[in-house]
């Protein structure tokens, strides 16, 4: 298979071409690797990892605004949903230790996307969340923390 029907194959077959990349890799036939797809593949990984890591963190910073604000609105699910997206970045950071840093570099700008949808959420003005983020990353991280 030339380089031209591997990249071809990329874009008909997704999956075939995985196995034969790695086929080619594990035999050392790396003059038939497709190398452009599969840089842009192993860089698209790491994005996915970042792009999870965030949404993940918005979702958890999200319930806890809306624990702490909307305390008569509590629920076990509010829990169990902190408690599910911060098992994901517990293990997203135990698989990658690399992305703590960037959690903590992407935090700020979380915080104000989670205010935004705690707003719409809970029908809250906007000013009523501080307007920085109140908790620190062990706290976010902590299954145990629950703010008053």
């Amino acid at each position: 298979m030339t380089q031209a029907t591997q990249r071809l194959l990329y874009e008909t077959d997704y999956v075939q071409w995985i196995e034969t990349t790695v086929e080619r890799l594990r035999n050392g036939d790396y003059d038939s690797v497709d190398w452009e797809n599969l840089l842009d593949e192993i860089e698209d990984m790491a994005r996915s990892q970042r792009r999870s890591l965030k949404s993940n963190l918005i979702v958890v910073l999200l319930h806890l605004l809306k624990w702490q604000y909307q305390s008569e609105k509590r629920s076990g699910c509010w829990e169990s949903s902190l408690l599910e997206h911060r098992h994901r970045l517990q293990d997203d950071i135990q698989d990658s230790p690399s992305l703590k840093p960037y959690l903590e570099t992407i935090l700020a700008e979380s915080y104000i996307r989670a205010t935004k949808q705690a707003k719409a959420e809970t029908g809250l003005p906007l000013q009523t969340f501080p307007s920085e983020c109140p908790y620190d990353v062990a706290s976010i991280l902590d299954d145990d923390f629950l703010p008053n």
